[in-house]
């Protein structure tokens, strides 16, 4: 089989908190025939897996080295502290980076906030992941700051999350390999847009043909106008063919001569 003859496919990585539901049933309803297989990645294992063409594209979060890379930022996510449902943090709708001043704040090794300064007092250890660290809230030891989507994705029932006003913020975006930015690349960018399936890049020229051709119509009647008579009631009729004044006369007079009787000499 040769390389025009294999079916098209389309990979979509997703980095955990991302939830593609949406924009994968929009292509599936308007590319039947393109399967889109969906790709788990951690975000820091993201950037390399569009490196290395592990996915045409992905929804990664920013900052990354866009060095290689293209990302259309999408939408920036709400940062939450996760706390037990008895702690005092769960009494208020929100908080502060310094209300954790006292609190020990977990930093997982899979954080994805870029803090200058990070709050409260270090872990004597690093969780590994964001899923171990929410365990380790869960057993009060410490408390976690997170985008928001984490702390639902990781949602216990003896936890709760209430938002961090000054924390820095977790921005989604998309982004593919500059190099690849194929049809079906674009086709994923104008769905996660928002383009609907009749929009197009080269139909706006096309639409605006239709008042040019109106106009073009209505030229003949406009121009109709040119050829209308000069003023004068003769100008209005064309003469009638062998017809003349001059002529008439004469032949008139003519038959008046020969109603005369010759004289004989």
């Amino acid at each position: 089989m040769t390389g025009s003859e294999v079916s098209p496919s389309f990979r979509l990585a997703y980095v955990p908190g991302v939830t593609p539901t949406k924009w994968v049933r929009i292509w599936n309803e308007r590319l039947p025939g393109v399967p889109l297989t969906l790709v788990p990645v951690s975000a820091a294992e993201a950037p390399g897996l569009l490196r290395d063409r592990g996915a045409d594209a992905g929804f990664v979060r920013l900052p990354i080295d866009r060095t290689d890379l293209s990302a259309i930022p999408l939408y920036t996510e709400t940062t939450v502290v996760v706390v037990p449902k008895d702690h005092l943090v769960a009494a208020v709708d929100e908080v502060s980076a310094g209300d954790l001043a006292e609190e020990i704040v977990l930093h997982p090794l899979d954080d994805t906030l870029d803090w200058e300064v990070r709050p409260g007092l270090p872990a004597a250890e690093r969780p590994a992941t964001t899923a171990d660290a929410v365990e380790l809230v869960a057993a009060g030891i410490g408390v976690l700051v997170v985008p928001q989507s984490l702390a639902r994705l990781h949602h216990r029932k003896d936890l709760t999350y209430r938002t961090v006003t000054d924390a820095p913020a977790s921005r989604v975006a998309l982004s593919w390999p500059e190099e690849e930015t194929t049809d079906l690349v674009d086709q994923f960018i104008g769905i996660v847009r928002g383009r609907t399936v009749n929009s197009s890049r080269g139909r706006a020229p096309a639409a605006a043909e239709a008042p040019a051709r109106q106009k073009k119509s209505k030229r003949p009647e406009s121009g109709g106008a040119r050829h209308k008579p000069a003023a004068g009631g003769s100008g209005g009729k064309p003469p009638r063919a062998g017809s003349g004044g001059a002529r008439g006369g004469k032949g008139a007079k003519g038959g008046s001569k020969g109603g005369k009787p010759r004289r004989r000499p």
